[in-house]
């Protein structure tokens, strides 16, 4: 069955298969799990909130089901207690940098002083957030935060937000990529701030996010300094990558109806880094950023790398693409050009994305020494 266009990602991931035919647009908006997603990017990256399509293939364990009664959110209040340490609890926030205004998606939010209950309704949100030191401060994150694994993971929905199940964590802050559902809005009436951050479109929008939570949670410092090192860090990776003569091309999968992502998005830029040429970019008449290409065009363009981001969750690897009609003849499959990519950090764009260049730089490598 054909997706709807993809268009919105998992709340706090980029575009993934499954989140194609969610309006919106980044890796996958979300950042969550698959598909709205964004939501991730998602990288996705995502910045126009990305929409879930039914049809889209489910990613493992990944069901999205809206919040339950407050019965089922005063369950996950017990499952969801902080564990007493863990990577990225880090130390206190700064209290002294309170009450402080802060950018929620083009807006501005007044957060009066350090947050003590932090949710998290997008699974980048919640990969930055410990990431900075906040991890402490998290009271309960979203149904597609896995990352890392001691986050407090709940019945809540980012695609499908319940104010009622929300409102009962006493959250101080709530930190989303999605405004789905005017929930933005219905919390600000319970006075409760909400600090929204989009699916990034760069990898400034990235460091900027980062810089965001680090002042919204009183972490400014040690954000700045995550922001720092992922800057440092993917530089160096890409400075030392040999770049091959003659420029390489590649797809990106997002699922096995071909959907994909163009140079324009945050993924693309991820590629872009190391001078890959896109083979979809023609195919984007509409101008999303995620076409679906036919198995004949992309056969006809056989090109160098291809990257499954649906591997872990769509089943996908070397092997079962070179078994698809035609494609044991392409370069990237007689090559060893087929990189699985793990999901969920080829659909965020927090931290980790720093993982993804390392993957790709890895096989621009490879590939780059085998036409040498």
């Amino acid at each position: 069955m054909a997706h709807p266009a993809p268009g919105v990602a998992e709340p706090g991931r980029l575009v993934r298969a499954d989140d194609i035919g969610l309006a919106g647009g980044a890796i996958r908006p979300h950042g969550s799990r698959r598909l709205p997603r964004p939501v991730d990017l998602e990288f996705a990256l995502r910045s126009v909130p990305l929409l879930r399509s039914a049809a889209v293939l489910l990613f493992g364990a990944l069901v999205l089901t809206g919040c339950g009664d407050s019965d089922d959110s005063k369950d996950d209040k017990t499952q969801g207690t902080p564990a007493a340490s863990g990577a990225g609890t880090g130390s206190g926030p700064d209290a002294k940098a309170f009450p402080v205004t802060v950018d929620s998606g083009g807006a501005k939010v007044t957060i009066p002083a350090a947050p003590k209950k932090i949710v998290s309704l997008a699974p980048t949100a919640t990969e930055m957030l410990y990431a900075i030191g906040a991890g402490g401060q998290v009271t309960a994150v979203d149904d597609q935060s896995n990352f890392p694994a001691n986050a407090p993971k709940t019945k809540l929905s980012g695609f499908k937000p319940n104010v009622e199940a929300i409102s009962n964590y006493t959250p101080d802050l709530v930190v989303t990529t999605d405004d789905a559902d005017g929930v933005v809005a219905a919390l600000n009436k319970l006075r409760i701030p909400v600090v929204l951050t989009p699916a990034a479109k760069t990898f400034d929008d990235s460091y900027a996010q980062l810089n965001t939570l680090g002042a919204a949670t009183g972490h400014s410092r040690e954000a700045g300094e995550v922001a720092t090192k992922m800057r440092a860090d993917i530089a160096a990776v890409v400075a030392a990558t040999p770049k091959p003569a003659k420029p390489l091309t590649y797809f990106h999968e997002l699922d096995n109806t071909l959907f994909t992502s163009t140079s324009k998005t945050f993924i693309g830029q991820v590629y872009a880094q190391f001078g890959l040429k896109n083979i979809a970019d023609e195919a984007d008449k509409s101008g999303s950023g995620y076409p679906q290409l036919s198995a004949e065009a992309l056969v006809q363009a056989d090109p160098d790398l291809i990257f499954l981001a649906d591997a872990k969750g769509g089943g996908q690897s070397a092997e079962t693409v070179a078994k698809r009609p035609g494609w044991d003849r392409l370069k990237a499959v007689r090559g060893g050009g087929v990189v699985a990519l793990d999901d969920d950090i080829a659909s965020r764009w927090g931290p980790r994305v720093v993982e993804l260049v390392r993957a790709v730089a890895d096989a621009v490598t490879k590939a780059g020494a085998a036409k040498s």
